[in-house]
């Protein structure tokens, strides 16, 4: 941890942003980020123009599996192939709605069309909101006597943020958590970046609460504790494969335990805990709810927790294969306008 202006190594001279910065121990070359990466960066993100309350956090200080969602989208492509003590300021990047779609911009003639669905086409104006048929909401951009045009592009589609960033640290992903193993064994439960999984019903709503939780690094949606190799979605609600709903959850082990994890989980079943292979009005074996453990504290801490709650039937299983879920259900309820601050209280819809 080196906090100077410049720093020589083999010779070369590397100027620094005079933040902490955090060398490989084996190689003391600069780290590269890469994919799957957990980086550490101090970052701001100023809007260019109005932009709304953003879904995540724009300042600070913080740690995420890079390409792993959460943050702005933007973000992760900007780190990816830097090196730490890399400092970059003045850079605009989107501010995760995207560029405008002219796929989704349509000019509607007035001529020869009925007013179908009560509109009264003398009354539109521009700025008036329109809902499609297909339940697409869009805006009235221009009108004329003949026809109007409508833009059901996201209103914040093509502004952006000014970003300055310092990437501080890059550690690799814990590949020897994923796989339950014994306190023996390799990958139990030592080091600060730690792996759980839950199934908690539909996987949307559950991800977005460990999104939201301090010391969580990571988060994806998928299938486990089944027996059919690669499920696809439809798979897994036909309730064939054996597979349940699950999110997998990247922590640091010194910020968030794994018993706040777990209260997390029970707090989300609330009274679904009592249910056999259903929470809430999502029924059958693909929304049963478990704690599948990858060491042994982890079962400990599962087990002590629940044996509060007489009669429960959430399992408490070994971790086994995690099969990644399509990316549309990753980070869905971020995507369709929920926030993924950290500490966020809001109430966390089912839907987008």
């Amino acid at each position: 941890n080196v906090n100077h202006n410049t720093i020589s190594y083999l010779g070369i001279m590397v100027v620094s942003s005079n933040k902490p910065i955090f060398w490989d121990d084996i190689s003391m070359k600069r780290r590269i980020a890469r994919k799957n990466d957990i980086v550490t960066v101090e970052f701001k993100l100023e809007p260019n123009g109005f932009v709304t309350e953003p879904l995540f956090d724009t300042q600070g200080i913080v740690s995420f599996v890079l390409g792993g969602g959460n943050y702005l989208p933007g973000l992760h492509d900007l780190i990816e192939n830097m090196s730490v003590g890399d400092n970059i300021t003045d850079v605009s990047i989107d501010s995760g709605w995207g560029e405008p779609n002219p796929a989704l911009v349509a000019k509607v003639s007035k001529e020869g069309q009925p007013s179908s669905g009560g509109l009264e086409y003398e009354k539109v104006k521009v700025g008036t909101e329109l809902m499609l048929q297909n339940g697409i909401n869009c805006i009235v951009t221009e009108v004329t006597d003949n026809y109007f045009v409508i833009d059901a592009n996201p209103p914040l589609a093509g502004t952006s943020y000014n970003c300055q960033l310092t990437l501080l640290q890059v550690e690799s992903f814990p590949n020897d958590k994923l796989d339950y193993a014994k306190n023996n064994d390799v990958g139990d439960n030592t080091g600060r970046y730690q792996v759980a999984t839950f199934a908690l019903g539909c996987f949307w709503g559950s991800e977005l609460m460990f999104m939201r939780e301090r010391g969580v690094v990571g988060t994806k949606v998928g299938y486990t504790q089944g027996n059919v190799p690669n499920p696809t979605y439809k798979d897994v609600c036909s309730g064939e494969t054996g597979h349940t709903e699950a999110i997998q959850v990247v922590y640091d082990s010194t910020v968030v335990s794994f018993e706040r994890l777990v209260t997390l989980a029970v707090d989300r079943l609330g009274d679904s805990i009592f249910l056999l292979d259903q929470v809430g009005n999502d029924v059958g074996t693909q929304y049963r709810h478990g704690i599948y453990y990858h060491s042994d504290e982890q079962r400990y801490v599962a087990e002590r927790l629940l044996k509060r709650m007489r009669d429960y039937k959430t399992e408490i299983k070994p971790a086994g294969i995690f099969y990644n879920a399509e990316d549309y259900h990753q980070q869905y309820l971020l995507k369709g306008g929920q926030s993924a601050k950290k500490g966020t209280k809001e109430y966390i819809r089912c839907y987008g």
